[in-house]
């Protein structure tokens, strides 16, 4: 199976290429957001525009992997001394430290920091298995 998947799209939603995917707690695909009951599943290879449309009328192509995101700010600023920690969803591009009080879905594991951004191993597994 590799690292590069499809799988089927929730409703109403827009999902851009290159941007951060969750799996919805009912098994869709959805961009990255603030929300609970999700986990991070991996990024988008292609746009996928289903808004309008009822969940599982599209499907979008997908990989897990390592992935590079934009890193929150303030108190939620990942930095190295996170390395091999979860981080957590904050939208389509961004991860944070934090959970914000259980309000935020786990991305995944932060393998680097750097002067862009947060590289993040994308895996439902593993994830799943350190939530």
């Amino acid at each position: 199976m590799g690292d590069l998947r499809a799988g089927l799209v929730a409703a109403n939603v827009r999902i851009f290429a290159g941007a951060l995917l969750m799996r919805t707690a009912d098994g869709y695909l959805t961009p990255g957001a603030t929300a609970t009951g999700a986990i991070g599943a991996g990024r988008a290879n292609i746009a996928a525009d289903n808004r309008g449309g009822a969940a599982s009328a599209i499907g979008v192509d997908w990989r897990k992997g390592d992935f590079r995101f934009e890193n929150s700010a303030a108190t939620d600023l990942i930095t190295i001394a996170n390395i091999g920690k979860l981080c957590f969803i904050v939208d389509d591009c961004t991860v944070a430290k934090t959970d914000d009080s259980a309000s935020r879905a786990s991305a995944g594991v932060v393998e680097d920091v750097d002067g862009i951004g947060v590289w993040v191993r994308m895996d439902e597994a593993l994830t799943r298995a350190l939530a």
